[in-house]
Order: structure tokens, then sequence, then C-alpha cells
């Protein structure tokens, strides 16, 4: 907030207060000891609220100033109202719990960690490389070479489009992701269902895989894909359909985006030895953006 000047009183400071909330000015007033301050919120409008002041200062008896009170309160009521209304269709987190399954997420979010628990282990967090070579996109032998143009999607293993979503190279690499997918998953799955979670989680997989498969090599994993394909629908749902119950906070998708940007650096791999599959991030934050908007546009068009 900005601080634009002084009145010598109450009844002057509310006056021009309720004169400012008319033209579109939001503000506060607050007793100092030079008087009563006026702040606005705004610092687009600084000039023209000061010269408002100004005007107010030569002339507080001017007409103009002293009949909008009862319309500033009406104005007020209304505001608070919307507000009260866009509250209760936002997303609570604490209804998600109360209202999923006996884990406080949904069945299929609880299905998808526990695959990705379960080939975590049994793959030796990407040690067993044997055991891999059924869920990477396409088969890779002991001397890392592969068949290019997937011959065994062609053929049929058709799983293997989205199973590279399930391996994860190291325990840290599962636990983030997995804390995402809780996250995001659970809040999708509780206001939008089942099948929209799945629908979701089978075509972000799917692109974001092939995408990195295409631009690189066969050999990565991650849920890192899907997660942002999640994060970039609930972002864009959460920004044009607030009735949704999609909601980010406006810190979490700053920090999603920033990491997705240093993800792009050689830095993780300069200080950490982490290679990160950026190619699919980008196709799953892509397709979930997308998706969102779309989706959000045909919400309004029903209504």
């Amino acid at each position: 907030m900005r601080l634009i000047g002084h009145l010598p009183n109450e009844n002057s400071a509310s006056t021009f207060s309720d004169y400012l909330y008319v033209q579109g000015i939001t503000n506060e007033v607050e007793r100092e000891k030079e008087g009563w301050a006026v702040w606005i919120h705004s610092e687009d409008e600084l000039a023209k609220a000061r010269e408002m002041l100004v005007g107010f200062i030569g002339n507080p008896a001017d007409p103009r100033f002293q009949k909008h009170s009862r319309q500033a309160t009406q104005l007020k009521e209304q505001a608070e109202k919307e507000e009260k209304a866009a509250e209760k269709r936002f997303f609570d987190r604490k209804k998600i719990f109360r209202s999923t399954g006996p884990y406080g997420i949904g069945l299929f979010t609880v299905l998808l960690i526990a695959g990705c628990v379960a080939v975590g282990v049994l793959s030796k967090f990407g040690a067993d490389l044997e055991f891999l070579n059924a869920f990477f996109i396409t088969h890779i032998d002991s001397m890392g070479r592969y068949t290019p143009g997937l011959p065994e999607v062609r053929h049929g293993e058709v799983w293997r489009l989205f199973s590279p979503a399930l391996i994860h190279f190291g325990v840290l690499h599962l636990i983030l992701n997995m804390l995402w997918l809780f996250d995001l998953g659970s809040m999708i799955e509780s206001r939008q269902g089942m099948v929209r979670l799945l629908l979701l989680v089978l075509v972000t997989a799917a692109l974001s895989n092939f995408g990195q498969y295409y631009a690189h090599h066969p050999f990565f994993g991650g849920m890192s894909g899907v997660v942002y394909g999640l994060f970039g629908h609930v972002w864009m749902k959460g920004r044009y359909d607030p009735t949704s119950g999609l909601y980010l906070h406006p810190q979490t998708v700053t920090m999603m985006v920033v990491w997705f940007f240093i993800c792009w650096t050689p830095l993780l791999e300069m200080f950490g030895n982490i290679r990160i599959a950026n190619v699919a991030h980008g196709v799953g934050l892509i397709v979930g953006m997308a998706w969102g908007y779309v989706s959000s546009l045909r919400s309004f068009r029903r209504e």
C-alpha cells in the first residue's frame, strides 16, 4: 500500500475514503499522530488518488465528495458477498481428506503411488536394468543399444508408452514425485473424479514419454512429466474456472515454474550429477496447461 496524505479528522477521512472507493480505488484510513492517514492499495493509481486528495482538501464541502457514502457501503457489501461466494467455490483441502478414500486420497492416486513404490523397490531404485527393461519405452540391451521406431509398441506392448512414469532412479527422486502426485492427484480426483485423473495421467504420460524418447533416448523414467501435466491443469483451471474447486497458491506456481527453468540449466548435472528429463517436463506442462485452459472455456460456454 502507498500513503497519499493525511486528513484532519475521522469524518473527513471516512468521506474521502468512500469517494475513492466509488471511483474504483480501494483504500484504507487509519489514525496517526499527524491526523488520519489515507492509504491506497494500487501503486498504479497513486497519482490519480493524490490529485483527488488535493481537490478534496481544497473544497471538502463539494457535493461530489459528500454523496458517495451510501453507494460505497453498498459496493463494499456486494464485494464481501462475492468474496465469500468465491471462497466457497475454491478448493478446500480439508474436505478432500474427509471425503476421499481410507488413506485420505482417491483410489487411483493410491494405486499410482503404490505402483511407483513397487517398481522402485523391485528395481532397486533403478539399479536393476534387467528388471526395468519391461518398463522402458523400448528394450535396451546390456550395451545400451536399442532399435529405433518403438518396435515393441508397434507390436502390441502399448503399456511401454506409459510405464516409464513408474521408474524412479533413487529414493529422493521417488519421494519428491510422490509428494507432488499425492497433492495434485488428490485434488483432481476429489474434485473432478477418478476418470478425469486417469485420462490426464495416461495422456500426459504417453505424450511426455514419447517426447523425451524422440528428443533424446529411451533411458529415462519418472513421474515428473505427469506431475507437471497435473500442475499445469490445476494452474489453468484455478485461474480461468474458479468454480472447478482447483486452486494453487501463487507461491506454489512460482516455485514450480522456477524449478522447471532451473532444471534446464546445467547446474544440477554440474553440482549433483543429476540428469533431468526436461523434454518430458515441458511436454507434460504444455499438455496439462492446454487441457486446463480448454476445459475452462468449455465450462464457461455451458454456463
